[in-house]
């Protein structure tokens, strides 16, 4: 007995419907295991990661350069310690003593924070050179000791690059320019300091100024070096320097560059008041600007007596390579200003010059 095959009913596509070349990619989807779909999505995922990874990378680096162009034009500010703050390598244009103005900077501070950080450079030991702020700096120790709190024992600062101690100066200087409150006496104090610091390279008062002071006009450049050459001689006999007027120092310093013997004067007076306070200290210095005509003035309007006649008075200018001479002359007075220091000039050729001029007058 022969067995049956069975016989099963297949639909075959046409012969039209079947693809030739490349098996599509929807075919082969349709074909791929469980195994080689996870393979591949894992694969997918790999690049997509390290493609997120270069990204990131190349972004940190970036944002790293910036971060040390920033550090090296002190635009990055941090919180520093104050006692990582130390003021060692300037000499700063504040005098020792009371400041009338710390406590309302310490009030604004207490009530709205500080605006303005101070400027700061990093030392090899750790510590932080003040370069500028030294009043901001002044204030948070202040409010530190008085409140203890630790919010103020830490102070913003932008930190630079360590620098020159030229460039420290000339930043320091030209945001004190600024403060109107800042005194001739203040300017020549750090005009001297800086002819004295060796790192300078500046022995002399008259250049110090001329570089630290650049930006600042003609005329108050030369008051800066009066009152210097002023603080040069008075230095340890003035109780309060930063009072005193600017008329009032040009006009004493001029005084005692023609009167050798006025210094000894001002001097006794001085010290016969030694707890003078600053009014009277000006008031005495200001006693020593009058000129005898003056001196005599104000004892004629004591007197009662009408004052003398006004003397006829020449003014004008003399124009020289080296600069303009202003000359004010009147009977048996001549007065001359140029920018020149006339006592570092040889004795023997200020009297040679002298003589000629009176015999060059004479004879016309």
């Amino acid at each position: 007995m022969s067995r049956k095959r069975r016989i099963f009913d297949i639909n075959m596509p046409e012969v039209d419907d079947i693809p030739t070349g490349k098996v599509p990619d929807r075919a082969l989807e349709k074909r791929r295991g469980p195994m080689a779909t996870a393979i591949s999505e894992n694969a997918d995922a790999l690049r997509d990661r390290q493609s997120t990874e270069d990204a990131i990378r190349a972004e940190n680096d970036r944002l790293a350069h910036e971060l040390v162009r920033l550090k090296k034009e002190g635009l990055v500010t941090d919180m520093v310690a104050l006692d990582d703050v130390v003021t060692d390598k300037l000499t700063r244009d504040r005098a020792a003593g009371p400041d009338p103005e710390l406590d309302e900077l310490t009030l604004s501070i207490s009530e709205i924070g500080l605006s303005n950080p101070i400027r700061v450079e990093r030392r090899d030991d750790g510590k932080f050179e003040l370069i500028q702020g030294m009043r901001r700096l002044s204030a948070y120790r202040a409010l530190l000791a008085e409140t203890g709190d630790d919010r103020y024992a830490h102070i913003p600062a932008g930190i630079v690059a360590q620098s020159s101690t030229d460039d420290n100066y000339r930043r320091m200087v030209d945001e004190n320019l600024v403060r109107r409150d800042i005194s001739f006496a203040e300017m020549g104090t750090l005009a001297r300091a800086y002819a004295e610091d060796p790192a300078n390279e500046c022995d002399d008062v008259d250049k110090a100024v001329a570089i630290l002071f650049k930006s600042a006009s003609y005329a108050k450049r030369s008051y800066i070096r009066a009152f210097a050459s002023l603080l040069m001689r008075l230095e340890k006999l003035l109780n309060h320097p930063n009072d005193i007027p600017r008329n009032v120092g040009v006009e004493l310093k001029r005084r005692l560059d023609g009167d050798a013997g006025l210094q000894r004067e001002l001097s006794a007076a001085l010290l016969a008041k030694p707890d003078r306070t600053a009014a009277e200290e000006v008031a005495i210095l200001r006693g020593f600007t009058r000129s005898p005509e003056a001196e005599e003035g104000a004892v004629r309007a004591v007197e009662g007596k009408p004052p003398k006649s006004r003397k006829a008075k020449t003014t004008f200018q003399v124009n020289h390579p080296r600069g303009v001479a202003k000359c004010s002359a009147s009977n048996g007075r001549m007065e001359l200003r140029f920018d020149l220091d006339f006592t570092r000039v040889d004795r023997r050729k200020l009297e040679q010059a002298i003589a000629e001029m009176i015999d060059t007058l004479q004879e016309s």
